[in-house]
């Protein structure tokens, strides 16, 4: 597991990827792509985020029912 701080500089580091991609998208006229990469960016997060929260509640179940 990733420690708290990588995760947060992992998360950032893609937004500000996908934001420049955004941008240089949408200068070029195409914003149908430009949405698609923010929503593969944004999936991306959101899988990150899920498996951190999958890890912490097998850390809480394992702290209070003794499980290891």
């Amino acid at each position: 597991m990733l420690t708290d701080a990588s995760i947060l500089f992992q998360i950032a580091g893609i937004g500000i990827i996908v934001a420049l991609i955004h941008t240089i998208l949408k200068q070029m006229g195409k914003e149908e792509i430009a949405q698609f990469a923010t929503l593969v960016g944004f999936i991306i997060v959101l899988i990150i985020v899920i498996n951190g929260l999958a890890d912490l509640f097998q850390q809480i179940k394992s702290v209070f029912l003794f499980q290891g």
